[in-house]
């Protein structure tokens, strides 16, 4: 594979040995467990990255089942049912996965012929993703498909081994830049979380200056905690709060939009799919959104009422002047004075509501369940004092507008990223100049 680009279908390759191509692993429900190998789903995979911290695991006395599907670092995966496309690649220092059914991996068997991360972006590729659209299934009754065999018989044009590890170096350097903005998006809201979660959840420093102890932070703000816990509806909660409902702390913004009246506008759309692939939302026309939307102004929380029991709560980064919309599907929702944004995202984020909105759904079907708004804002809520409110506020926000930030900084990234990536593939753009991009990021 020395010298100028050769076309070759992936299925000689894996003839060659010098490629395997697998799908997943048909999971048994008494095989799952909370420790083990992390049994990866096509929604633990994003934008380039996989999520191995998952909720289930292969438990360990089925570990020699699983020992042939077990994928490791370097293997790239693709979501082949449904989000058909959607890749992503296992790195250094993750653990070895067992992936779903409905995700493919490919491993690069002979690395003095392939770069792994090279494949990777391949599969990001125009030329394969249209290779994709045109042999996977299609129907709005079957969800999209593309099997193993069909993969097989894709070709492609693989330059020599020093230009696919030149290409991966370049568009390597802007996504680790990316990962590590995503891991510091995601200490930094974990931050805040466990902030709300002593004070709110678990009334540290109530529990703290109760039995004598330090509670742990500036005298002035400790005073503002009681040293008592009594009984309520909900267990108990520090002397002096409230019960309330989530209403309380949240509006419900009902604007609604109908892009198709604004063609020529471009919208920020913000829909599950957004949510559940890269979280931020697609720049579309007006004239391609075909059904009314909820209109998202700056400040707003959106929280899914689709299939409760799946988290979606979306801390948006609108800006003023920006015309976005949302699906219908979800709640738009405020914070209500004296709460704050930060204090009613880290809420319904919270294990209490959590536990609350998980249990609206019912019966042994949850496929597209819906919660009611009102029933929603009807869960029940510990109202706080008004002055921890905005003493947790003064923390937790300036947390979570830096993982903004951050995101602002991945998708400007992703943007230069996508941009290069078919250029580089195809050839029409020489390296030494999409290096310069890479001088600027580091």
């Amino acid at each position: 594979m020395a010298g100028e680009s050769q076309e070759i279908r992936l299925g000689e390759l894996v003839a060659q040995g010098a490629l395997a191509i697998s799908d997943g692993y048909r999971v048994r429900n008494e095989e799952l467990g909370p420790s083990g190998i992390p049994f990866v789903r096509g929604g633990d995979i994003g934008d380039g990255w996989i999520d191995t911290d998952t909720v289930d695991h292969i438990r360990p006395e089925f570990a020699s089942r699983v020992r042939p599907k077990l994928a490791r670092a370097g293997d790239v995966a693709f979501i082949t049912k449904g989000t058909v496309g959607r890749a992503g690649i296992l790195r250094l220092g993750q653990p070895d996965v067992v992936f779903a059914p409905q995700v493919a991996y490919w491993r690069v068997l002979a690395p003095d012929r392939l770069n792994s991360r090279f494949l990777f972006y391949l599969i990001r590729s125009r030329a394969f993703q249209s290779a994709l659209d045109g042999v996977k299934t299609h129907g709005a009754m079957v969800a999209d498909y593309v099997s193993i065999s069909q993969q097989l018989d894709f070709a492609f044009s693989f330059p020599s081994l020093p230009v696919q590890r030149a290409i991966a170096h370049i568009l390597g350097t802007l996504d680790d830049k990316i990962e590590l903005n995503r891991r510091m998006s995601q200490t930094l809201e974990a931050m805040a979380r466990a902030l709300f979660k002593s004070w709110f959840v678990d009334f540290d420093p109530v529990r703290a200056k109760g039995e004598g102890r330090d509670p742990g932070v500036p005298q002035p703000l400790a005073d503002l905690f009681s040293d008592r816990l009594v009984d309520s509806e909900l267990g108990e909660i520090p002397e002096g709060w409230e019960v309330g409902c989530f209403g309380d702390v949240v509006e419900q913004l009902r604007e609604q939009e109908n892009p198709l009246s604004s063609s020529d506008v471009l919208f920020s759309h913000y829909s599950i799919p957004a949510f559940d692939g890269e979280r931020w939302p697609r720049a579309e026309l007006g004239e391609s959104i075909k059904s009314q939307k909820s209109r998202v102004p700056p400040g707003a929380i959106l929280l899914s009422k689709l299939n409760p029991e799946i988290e979606r709560v979306w801390l948006v980064d609108v800006q003023p002047r920006e015309r976005a919309v949302c699906s219908t599907e979800f709640l738009v929702l405020h914070a209500r004075a004296p709460s704050t944004r930060s204090y009613a995202y880290c809420l319904a984020r919270s294990p209490l509501f959590r536990q609350q909105i998980e249990a609206l759904v019912t019966g042994t079907s949850k496929s597209h369940q819906r919660a009611h708004a009102d029933t929603v804002l009807g869960l029940s809520a510990i109202r706080a004092p008004a002055p921890l409110v905005k003493a947790f506020d003064k923390c937790a926000s300036s947390l979570l507008e830096r993982t903004l930030a951050c995101r602002r900084e991945i998708r400007t990234l992703a943007n230069v990223r996508d941009a290069l990536l078919p250029k580089l593939i195809s050839g029409d753009l020489r390296l030494k100049h999409a290096e310069r991009f890479i001088v600027e990021v580091r």
